[in-house]
């Protein structure tokens, strides 16, 4: 990521041009109970709704953005809800990881095919991996990025992440937060080993 696509990420979150949600993703939270607690790493944090959640649930959180306008945000709310989470600016097709293995990795929202390979070198031995993001669509109905490289291909974490054992893979239509409007979302959740059944 460039200097300026950083610079722009402060800007939008800073003008209150990009809204971020405030709640945890619910595919996070239905998944929660089959993941065994340990480290966890959220990628592309932004003001930190999954990274918090995955904190109140008894995880050991590291959070990385690139924007540090968004990181201030959620370090504040972590302050308020007195929860713990080490917060890192860093841009992801560049800097290392926190850390060198985790538990559980949660990219929501976020498309980055170059990062998918060091996903998989940092899950722990049974870690698990939960994508949702936005999926390619003929549809002219839907919301989310305009631009298809900003979405994922019909199949294409199936594909990225063969070498996991997939346990949950699902492409579908759903209304946006206001119900205003429709998503086309898939979302995978796999684990590096034995998920526990």
């Amino acid at each position: 990521m460039t200097e300026q696509e950083r610079r722009r990420w402060d800007e939008r979150y800073a003008s209150g041009a990009y809204v971020p949600r405030a709640r945890p993703t619910p595919f996070l939270l239905d998944r929660l109970d089959d993941i065994p607690r340990g480290r966890a790493l959220d990628i592309a944090t932004g003001t930190g709704r999954n990274a918090l959640a995955l904190a109140e649930a008894g995880f050991t959180v590291d959070a990385v953005d690139i924007s540090a306008v968004a990181l201030r945000t959620a370090a504040e709310q972590a302050r308020v809800r007195d929860l713990d989470v080490t917060w890192t600016v860093a841009d992801l097709d560049h800097d290392p990881f926190p850390g060198d293995r985790y538990e559980l990795i949660t990219v929501i929202r976020y498309r980055n095919p170059a990062l998918w390979p060091r996903l998989i070198d940092t899950l722990a031995p049974d870690g698990w991996l939960l994508v949702e993001h936005h999926l390619r669509t003929e549809r002219a109905d839907v919301e989310g990025p305009g631009d298809p490289a900003f979405r994922l291909a019909p199949g294409e974490l199936l594909a990225s992440f063969a070498s996991l054992r997939i346990v949950h893979y699902s492409e579908q239509v759903e209304p946006t937060d206001d119900g205003s409007g429709h998503y086309v979302i898939a979302r995978m959740a796999a684990c590096a080993g034995d998920p526990g059944w």
